[in-house]
């Protein structure tokens, strides 16, 4: 009697990934999606075992569910992370690790590109606890050992830069962090796990808001840090010390939105990319800033950093304050409002004030954009009906 040879385990691809994840249907009665487990008290069929608590795989709501497991499960996957925990918002996202790493006395490196309410995070509750906030420029590298004391903690990192969209060198800049015994983590939401995978590149905690891709669908807020071996410890710990979980409903649709994220971002990377390079032909366009476009400065170091580019970029407007108002103003599909990475097109005036290093554009007024699931030929026929505006004053 033959015997067959076993298939060698083949690393599935991200779509695969995505659709169906470390889930197994058959814990739950074959069911293919997770159960949305309500839940705080977990009852002990004996003394000895509520005890031994700490053993069991839950203990306790805040501690996580089913559900939220599910979720951390798969982001771990799609990281290459030893483990992750969500919470409820992406800004949590970043301050969790931040506190979980950093305490009175230590020095901290930011890079000056940052999402705003990281800043806001640093400059207000870092600087009263005692931590050393300092900006650095995200063009920096292996310079950034230049910046490293005895006391530096953290590097913190984002790429692309915040609304300037500016391309980092991330595994310089991480291994210059660890040589001077600092940890890194990076704000990577923009990317997602789909098109850069920040602990590939040295970085020790990946952090995103769920809110965006892998919600996609504007109705939930939530945010998750992966981290490697060396890191995810401390952040549980910290985590179950600040006492924040994610939700199970938005759980849920978190791990509902993923398994369309890749085919969303497909759309949200190929329309966006077609109304960058048709911004970049107008005269009454000053500059696009777009990583995926070849006239973008960074654009090499995308490509040998990225997979792919998502649905944000942003503009400069040839005019003021008041022109930009008349722009966003004739809108009609796009809609004023904040957020991204849903499937509804958005545009935002982009503010810089905070900025001492990345200042953006020169000339001209900002404008982010974030490209929905729309068509295409009418986002930009919206965008047209914008700079007619500007022109007729």
């Amino acid at each position: 009697m033959s015997t067959s040879t076993p298939k060698t385990p083949v690393q599935p691809g991200i779509h695969t990934q995505l659709t169906h994840g470390p889930f197994d249907p058959h814990t739950q009665h074959g069911f293919v999606n997770p159960a949305v487990m309500h839940g705080s008290t977990v009852l002990f069929p004996t003394a000895r075992e509520l005890k031994n608590r700490a053993r069991a795989p839950f203990s306790y709501g805040l501690s996580g569910t089913p559900t939220t497991k599910a979720l951390e499960d798969q982001l771990s996957e799609l990281e290459g992370a030893t483990g992750t925990i969500v919470v409820p918002s992406g800004l949590a996202a970043v301050t969790v690790p931040l506190l979980a790493f950093l305490s009175a006395g230590d020095h901290c490196l930011v890079v000056d590109s940052v999402y705003f309410p990281t800043r806001r995070f640093c400059d207000g509750t870092l600087r009263r606890m005692g931590v050393d906030v300092e900006y650095y420029d995200p063009h920096i590298g292996g310079g950034i050992a230049e910046l490293m004391r005895p006391e530096t903690k953290v590097v913190f990192l984002e790429a692309p830069g915040s609304n300037t969209f500016e391309i980092m060198d991330v595994a310089a800049v991480c291994a210059a962090a660890h040589a001077g015994g600092a940890v890194t983590m990076l704000d990577n939401t923009w990317a997602t796990p789909i098109f850069f995978r920040p602990l590939d590149h040295g970085v020790d905690l990946s952090i995103h808001a769920l809110t965006k891709y892998p919600g996609g669908h504007s109705d939930l807020m939530m945010g998750s840090v992966s981290a490697n071996a060396t890191t995810f410890a401390q952040l549980r710990d910290t985590q179950m010390q600040i006492g924040v979980n994610g939700a199970p409903d938005d759980t849920y649709l978190v791990l509902r939105g993923l398994k369309t994220m890749g085919i969303r971002l497909e759309r949200h990377q190929s329309s966006a990319l077609a109304l960058a390079e048709w911004l970049e032909g107008r005269d009454d366009v000053l500059q696009v800033l777009h990583p995926a476009l070849p006239s973008f400065p960074d654009h090499a170091l995308w490509r040998r950093q990225f997979k792919g580019a998502s649905g944000l970029f942003g503009f400069a407007l040839d005019g003021n304050a008041e022109a930009t108002e008349r722009f966003l103003d004739a809108l009609n599909v796009f809609g004023l409002g904040y957020s991204w990475g849903g499937h509804e097109s958005l545009a935002v005036p982009a503010a810089l004030a905070d900025r001492t290093i990345a200042r953006g554009p020169a000339a001209g007024s900002l404008i982010r954009l974030q490209i929905g699931l729309e068509d295409v030929a009418d986002l930009q026929a919206d965008l047209e009906a914008g700079f007619a505006a500007v022109a007729a004053g």
